[in-house]
């Protein structure tokens, strides 16, 4: 769990007009759904949910809220931004208990770049895939997806079963994508690829060329 707990209260006033009032008393409305209460509207105080986002433990990760001395987990699903401000507008959040299984997106950082031939050659780190979605439990949400490129050359693939993931997570696509290439340079390839210019032994001479002998 993230260590996350927001004060909320029930919000009277639901539709535009009242998520408009909310937010001018500096409160972000919001509606909490999941489990056997069903949809309830909220507010929380708009502070508090800044100072949690700026903590980088927020989106996507197991936080309590808290309403009369009664404190329930529950995971951010989907927060709106003022397009122009960028400060949150709206929030819906999930009730689960710890150990419900759920699906998150889980971002993928990369280690040992200066251990990579490939990228010390010149190569550049493609990356395909930015997050990985995962099963897991909500009490077991992982931080992050490293990758090891230690080793890796040249044209070297990372498969997401060439990962270590957490014990007990798993991938919700059951493929076996791609998550990073090692992509050579551009003056490499044009080195290797044949010369245009030079025809081959035995070749007939272009057109307007003699042909000794």
């Amino acid at each position: 769990m993230a260590g996350i707990v927001l004060s909320v209260e029930q919000r009277e006033k639901v539709g535009t007009g009242g998520a408009r009032a909310t937010r001018k008393a500096e409160l972000l409305p919001g509606v909490i759904y999941g489990g056997a209460r069903g949809a309830v509207p909220i507010e929380l105080k708009l502070a508090e949910v800044m100072k949690a986002l700026r903590s980088g433990k927020f989106v996507s990760h197991l936080i309590e809220i808290e309403h009369r001395g009664e404190r329930q987990p529950v995971i951010p699903r989907a927060i709106q931004y003022h397009p122009v401000t960028d400060k949150p507008i709206h929030i819906d959040l999930f009730r689960v208990e710890e150990n419900t299984m759920i699906t998150v997106d889980v971002p993928v950082h990369f280690k040992n770049q200066e251990l990579s031939p490939g990228l010390k050659r010149g190569g550049a780190l493609n990356i395909v895939e930015h997050t990985i979605n995962l099963k897991v439990k909500a009490n077991q949400i992982p931080e992050e997806i490293v990758v090891d490129l230690a080793g890796l050359d040249i044209g070297a693939v990372v498969h997401v079963s060439s990962i270590t993931l957490p014990a007990g997570a798993t991938p919700t696509d059951k493929s076996d994508f791609t998550v990073a290439t090692i992509a050579g340079r551009m003056a490499e390839a044009a080195e290797a690829a044949p010369s245009a210019a030079a025809p081959a032994e035995g070749a007939a001479p272009a057109e307007g060329e003699k042909k000794e002998g």
